[in-house]
């Protein structure tokens, strides 16, 4: 079965959203009842036909020719099959995903993987704040899943996180793993100002962090087998998306002491 291709047929005039468009929500539809969805309530109604030409047929593949920063919840809560965005995605891509793969070609907008279950999402470009984090008023972050950004992310990325994998080949805004209760933050360039701060649990890889907190203690080099097992896990998951190699003896920063103080900070280049 051949994909179902969505070509934005010019800039949107204002945020769209795609929630509706998953391949679990599509499937069973035809072209035209595709075309007749609902993306932007109002006055000025858009339905999916004003915004892009639909070709293909409804299945485990969604690709959307064209991408923008006002594709709001693009592959939200998806369950299954591919999603592809050849270009940039707004606020809330893949919020609440359960499983499946979402490739954002371009560029990610705030609150990427909100409240992330599983699958795996991968963003070429960068990524706003937030990412992974809860929205205002939700208690968690982050509670599955592997996201992998190729370029920077803003700050509070993996806010509130339980589990789950966040891999930010970039720099990394402040703050990254605040309030962390759980699940693993690798930022390949190096660790921020704030990162961890008020954590309760998880761990935070990095080859630096500058400055690094006055609550987290130098506990000193560990020869981690954890470690191994999570390369490993990486390697397979992630395929050549994966960290590079870690030491076998990183240095350990245990905190953040002003909370439980069970998480840890574990520093690559010593």
């Amino acid at each position: 079965m051949s994909a179902l291709k969505l070509k934005l047929r010019a800039a949107p005039p204002r945020r769209i959203d795609l929630a509706q468009l998953v391949p679990g929500k599509l499937a069973g539809l035809s072209v035209a009842e595709i075309e007749k969805l609902v993306v932007a309530q109002g006055a000025d109604k858009l339905v999916v036909g004003d915004c892009f030409a639909v070709s293909g047929e409804a299945g485990d593949t969604i690709h959307f020719e064209g991408g923008s920063d006002k594709f709001e919840s693009v592959g939200a809560e998806n369950a299954g099959g591919l999603i592809v965005v050849d270009g940039h995605a707004g606020a809330n891509a893949g919020r609440r995903m359960k499983s499946g793969r979402l490739d954002i070609l371009g560029n990610a907008g705030d609150y990427l993987a909100s409240n992330l279950r599983g699958g795996l999402i991968v963003v070429g470009g960068s990524a706003g704040a937030h990412l992974g984090g809860p929205h205002s008023g939700e208690k968690d972050g982050m509670a599955g899943g592997n996201v992998v950004v190729k370029g920077n992310t803003g700050e509070l990325s993996g806010e509130r996180m339980r589990r789950g994998s966040i891999i930010v080949k970039g720099s990394m805004g402040r703050d990254a793993g605040a309030r962390m209760m759980g699940g693993t933050i690798f930022g390949e360039q190096g660790l921020s100002a704030g990162a961890g701060v008020q954590m309760r649990r998880g761990t935070l890889i990095g080859p630096t962090l500058y400055p690094a907190s006055a609550t987290f203690v130098d506990c000193g080099t560990h020869e981690l087998l954890i470690l191994k097992i999570m390369a490993a896990y990486w390697a397979k998951t992630l395929e050549d998306l994966a960290p590079p190699p870690m030491p076998a003896a990183p240095r350990r920063l245990m905190g953040d002491m002003a909370s439980l103080g069970k998480g840890e900070i574990l520093l690559t280049a010593g």
